[in-house]
């Protein structure tokens, strides 16, 4: 393919429009116009292009009317107001969560209190019988003897007996 015949490609025809408006830097811009310098077909693209974009200037843009505007605010507003109802919709799960979160956390501290109370400080009756068992055992023997005052008796004789 001849010089004269290269085409822009489609990278290039991207930046063209860039080119066009001056949004190009100087390097790019240089670019654009060493190509067209270089191949014809190139330059009629960028020409056609350039009397494409000053026609499009002379067509009459339409108005927009009265409705036009009524109706884009009234979107807006309906889409402010969707945005609030949501916030407030989020707003007020999140203070449900909170409440049932709150009273999970209440109810576990209280179970777990209840339980370590009822572990530690409340009276383990099964430990009394065990340290009571010597009582237990002699039981009867207890029973025969009937009166505090004899076991009085042994308690002070075995403790004078001691060394």
């Amino acid at each position: 393919m001849a010089i004269d015949q290269q085409r822009l490609s489609d990278g290039d025809r991207a930046n063209l429009v860039a080119y066009l408006d001056g949004e190009l830097s100087e390097s790019e811009s240089r670019f654009f116009e060493s190509k067209a310098t270089a191949s014809l077909t190139t330059k009629r693209e960028i020409e056609l292009l350039r009397k494409t974009w000053e026609m499009l200037d002379l067509l009459n843009r339409p108005a927009a009317g009265d409705m036009f505007a009524t109706r884009t605010l009234s979107l807006i507003q309906e889409k402010v107001h969707d945005e609030e109802r949501r916030f407030r919709q989020a707003g007020s799960k999140l203070r449900t969560a909170g409440v049932i979160t709150s009273w999970v956390a209440g109810g576990l501290v209280a179970a777990c209190s209840g339980f370590f109370l009822t572990r530690w400080v409340w009276p383990d009756a099964s430990g009394r019988l065990a340290r009571d068992l010597t009582l237990f055992e002699n039981l009867d023997g207890y029973r025969e003897i009937g009166r505090f005052e004899f076991l009085r008796i042994l308690d002070t004789d075995f403790d004078e007996s001691l060394p």
